[in-house]
């Protein structure tokens, strides 16, 4: 059922545009932009894991493109400093005072690239600013601009030169989106577009057009926020993170953001769908997404070859859905 009213068909009609625009560089991975655009929406962050050479890094150009915000990189490398992130005070030759040099974390969206291939101290310079959204330098409180989100790729933890995240970290990030490699048909169509009048292999973004502004952006979150839930869904979200505390197989359920976050995306993902109340099935389509590291899997678990994947289907299973 789609809700009639303006806003709501409005935030529809513009994220289907952005969606569009996206796709101009970005050859299928509907449900990883799909995510991705679900934790725009609630001011999450996204971790995107997979191997070289998938798209994670474009997924992040074309959207910061579509949507005309301020975008900055950071190479994660065993020797970055944390400082490195979030900038430092230097003394001013002139003033012989201390002058805050700001990082690249001062950003719209801040892309953390190969997050894992930097140590834990590295890594952990980013824990306030995902969760307070500003950084401490010199006694002092800087904000960051909103809107603000944080997008890391990782690449697989068996990979050579990789660090596992810290887990206090993990639970930041709203989702752990696992992009696939592309079907088939998506992979012709990869090999044509990059092999089609171009000197180079990577994806154009020329033809992404920008379809949605700061503001506009600000706008569809506070729409988001609005999401009519249920309390039934609320429950029905709450007993999916529960189960995980003593499901076997899980050595470590989630906690108390793991509910927290199956409803904000679940409110994202009904936003998505032009609707303006959330139902049982946006739960479940965002349940693996926004539970998958937030558990930790049995020592007997891992060497049945098991992922946090399986058993999470499994609790969606055993789980009842609430009936509207």
């Amino acid at each position: 059922m789609i809700d009639e009213s303006p806003a709501i068909a409005r935030a529809g009609d513009l994220l289907g545009k952005l969606r569009t625009q996206i796709a101009r560089a970005l050859v299928g991975q509907a449900a990883t932009v799909d995510q991705t655009l679900i934790a725009l929406l609630v001011a999450g962050h996204v971790l995107i894991e997979g191997v070289p050479g998938l798209g994670k890094t474009l997924l992040v150009r074309a959207l910061a493109q579509a949507v005309s915000l301020k975008v900055a990189r950071i190479q994660f490398t065993p020797d970055l400093m944390p400082s490195d992130i979030t900038g430092h005070a230097v003394l001013d030759p002139e003033t012989h005072a201390m002058r805050v040099v700001r990082g690249p974390v001062f950003t719209n969206i801040l892309l953390a690239d190969e997050i894992n291939r930097a140590p834990a101290k590295t890594q952990s310079a980013l824990l306030e600013v995902m969760q307070e959204h500003q950084v401490s330098l010199e006694g002092e409180s800087l904000l960051l601009p909103r809107p603000f989100m944080v997008l890391a790729t990782q690449n697989p933890l068996d990979t050579e030169g990789t660090y596992p995240l810290p887990e206090a970290q993990l639970d930041r990030f709203l989702l752990k989106i696992d992009m696939r490699y592309p079907t088939e048909s998506e992979e012709v169509d990869i090999v044509t577009r990059t092999t089609t009048d171009q000197t180079g292999d990577q994806l154009p973004l020329s033809q992404v057009a920008p379809v949605l502004s700061d503001r506009a952006i600000l706008a569809l979150q506070t729409l988001a926020a609005r999401q009519r839930v249920d309390a039934a869904v609320v429950d029905y979200a709450v007993r999916i993170a529960r189960a995980t505390r003593d499901w076997p197989g899980i050595a470590i359920g989630a906690g108390s953001r793991g509910p927290i976050a199956l409803v904000r995306a679940a409110k994202a993902a009904a936003l998505l769908a032009a609707r303006s109340f959330v139902t049982p099935d946006d739960v479940k389509g965002v349940a693996l997404a926004a539970l998958r590291h937030r558990i930790a899997l049995s020592a007997d678990a891992q060497l049945d070859g098991r992922k946090p994947d399986d058993v999470l289907t499994g609790i969606l299973e055993a789980t009842a859905a609430p009936r509207l």
